[in-house]
């Protein structure tokens, strides 16, 4: 019985979802993981701190030797500096977290306040001013805030769309009818999501290449003595929230192409 009030439940619920819903549904969702990303290293909230750029730590590892290296000798200087410093640093858009001796993570958007809470042997190679660096002068997260703002307007022109709403025909009977939205609606809500997906593509692709190129040039520097890595869930979220305004894009540029062809074909 509960059942088939469910299904019954949900028979009359499915008709006043449109099209229009599920577009909106993608930029809700891209919106979200795209916020996450502005949020990762901000603060020490649950997960908050997994969500990085890049990451550099401490750790004893054999040195790679190439010809090109004119004092390969100088990995055994760093490593005596290093000592048995443990620090890991990791940099998002806002913020940094670091976690000195393995334990919780400590997060500020300022580093003089992070550095001023370890000791000289706890980073001696100042990692923590490396990733201040990072921050401030290579990332650049105004791009994915303003098309946060574009897909906000767009997801608000969505849901002006009409829905589904019952009609009386000539002959009395009544029926459900679902009127075009407005073609000038339409347009700026497609150009307006267009532009911020392309600039979440530049963000993320800005974001992917300085990461990879920092972390590279990072853990050469410290060769044998740091480590350093780009955030995978950042590069996830980035991404998909990309592949979500892209799927918007395409889905409104169908319906205006559609709607157009039948108001052709309706014309004729």
């Amino acid at each position: 019985m509960a059942n088939l009030r469910f299904t019954a439940g949900l028979q009359r619920l499915v008709p006043l979802f449109g099209y229009h819903h599920i577009l909106m549904f993608f930029i809700a969702a891209g919106i979200i993981l795209l916020s996450l990303l502005l949020a990762g290293c901000s603060s020490t909230s649950p997960g908050i701190p997994n969500i990085f750029l890049i990451s550099l730590y401490y750790e004893s590892y054999p040195p790679v030797f190439n010809p090109a290296q004119v004092d390969p000798g100088v990995t055994t200087a760093v490593a005596n500096i290093v000592g048995q410093a443990e620090l890991e640093v990791r940099v998002g858009y806002f913020g940094i977290c670091i976690n000195a001796d393995g334990g919780s993570f400590l997060c500020s958007n300022n580093a003089s306040s992070l550095a001023s809470q370890v000791t000289v042997d706890q980073d001696p190679l100042n990692l923590i001013w490396v990733a201040s660096t990072f921050k401030d002068n290579i990332v650049f997260p105004y791009l994915i805030i303003v098309a946060i703002v574009l897909a906000f307007i767009c997801f608000i022109l969505l849901a002006t769309f009409p829905g589904w709403h019952e009609e009386t025909d000539e002959r009395g009977d009544e029926r459900d009818v679902k009127p075009f939205p407005s073609r000038a609606v339409s347009q700026v809500a497609l150009a307006l999501i267009f532009i911020a997906s392309i600039f979440v593509l530049v963000s993320v692709l800005w974001q992917h290449t300085a990461s990879v190129g920092a972390s590279t040039i990072a853990q050469d520097l410290g060769n044998g003595s740091v480590r350093s890595g780009v955030g995978t869930t950042a590069m996830i979220l980035g991404w998909f929230g990309f592949a979500l305004f892209i799927l918007v894009t395409i889905g409104l540029l169908l319906m205006i192409l559609s709607i157009s062809m039948l108001n052709q074909l309706t014309d004729d």
